[in-house]
């Protein structure tokens, strides 16, 4: 089209819908963000000027009010909130109690504001679900009361110098994964047997690994994973989990009473996670293959109770020549049982398992109670079949 002098030139449809539609500078759109102050931060737009438009307001530092209501970032410097808790480790039945009490001021994890926390536990190195515990979930709130016990058995002193509780706050949600909110760790060397620790700690983030920019920061952080395995590396053999036995050799009746209470923190060996875990028990040698008994079978547990009790009949001069062989197995239906792990007691054992056996041998009509642990070696006897 043709435009003379002195005529005004026609403006494009698009350019013309431009203006018409967004005159002056586009505001931007608020973000959640915005919402979450983060002081020492100057030359920020508060809330009320992005949503207004407006510049940024300039406060000197030093003026406290400005300094907050003006500073605002990104939700990665976001206060998590905190966390309160008790801690008890008692020695004698080797239980380790954790109360989730409270807590105060989570971060928003929904749409509505407010989150559905709830308080998962796993003790480290070693996470996985057999030794994971979990609260029940609060609903639509920031500031949640458990006032829940959670509680680990088969803590042993070992356990207590080697390990530490991760202690982990996560929103619930059922259409999409749970999101992680914080979390808190304890090292349970700083605890002392016997005694309640309170704690009320404010939530970290999980620290990913971060890239090493040099070879040195590589070697570095290798020397200190080395350096965090220094403690497992004299173990020979893979832990599978714990059980705790009671032996008692009855004078009155002249056997062995062999007690299967329960067991904690088994291996998993199906693909659900889980494991339906049987014990069997052996007093070797067995020529003939009729010492062997077998408790029932508990179904989707990695933590069952048994409470089942066994008895030899025998001469205690003979007990000193014999030795008591646990294994823990998978059961299956239609193929061949799983070998969780197993433990033998007896004067040729080391450590608790020799130490155990010659108390019982020691002590007759005296009921003993000791966690033992499992390990992955697949005792001779085993051969006879599950």
């Amino acid at each position: 089209m043709t435009v003379r002098r002195g005529d005004r030139a026609p403006v494009p449809i698009r350019e013309h819908m431009a203006i018409d539609v967004s005159p002056g500078p586009i505001r931007p759109i608020a973000q959640i963000s915005a919402y979450f102050p983060h002081p020492g931060l100057e030359g920020m737009l508060t809330t009320r000027d992005r949503m207004r438009g407006q510049g940024p307001t300039t406060v000197p530092p030093g003026t406290g009010e400005g300094e907050a209501a003006d500073g605002y970032d990104s939700d990665e410097n976001t206060s998590l909130g905190t966390l309160e808790f008790d801690i008890l480790y008692d020695p004698e039945s080797c239980t380790l109690g954790c109360t989730i009490l409270r807590a105060k001021g989570l971060k928003p994890m929904d749409f509505n504001g407010l989150a559905d926390p709830y308080v998962k536990l796993h003790l480290l190195p070693g996470a996985c679900k057999a030794n994971k515990l979990k609260t029940r979930t609060q609903h639509n709130t920031l500031n949640p009361v458990w006032n829940e016990a959670l509680i680990y058995n088969g803590i042993t002193a070992e356990d207590m110098a080697r390990k530490t509780l991760r202690i982990s706050v996560c929103d619930e949600d059922k259409l999409t994964h749970n999101e992680f909110i914080g979390e808190t760790r304890v090292p349970l060397r700083r605890l002392r047997p016997g005694q309640k620790k309170h704690f009320n700690l404010c939530l970290e983030r999980q620290q990913p690994l971060a890239s090493p920019s040099s070879m040195t920061a590589a070697l570095r952080g290798i020397s200190c994973y080395l350096r965090e395995l220094e403690p497992s590396a004299g173990w020979a053999l893979e832990e599978r989990g714990r059980i705790l036995l009671a032996l008692m050799y009855s004078s009155e009746r002249h056997g062995l009473l062999v007690s299967i209470l329960r067991c904690a923190h088994l291996a998993a060996m199906d693909v659900c996670g889980y494991s339906d875990p049987y014990v069997k028990t052996y007093l070797r040698p067995d020529v003939e293959k009729k010492s062997k008994h077998k408790t029932t079978v508990k179904k989707k547990t990695l933590n069952p109770e048994y409470n089942e009790d066994f008895f030899y009949e025998i001469e205690q001069s003979e007990l000193g020549h014999k030795s008591l062989e646990i294994t823990v197995w998978d059961y299956d239906i239609g193929k061949s049982n799983d070998f969780i792990g197993g433990v033998t007691l007896g004067l040729g054992a080391s450590g608790e398992c020799r130490q155990h056996w010659l108390s019982c041998l020691q002590t007759p009509d005296c009921r003993l109670e000791h966690w033992h642990t499992l390990t992955n070696e697949l005792p001779e006897s085993s051969t006879f079949g599950p």
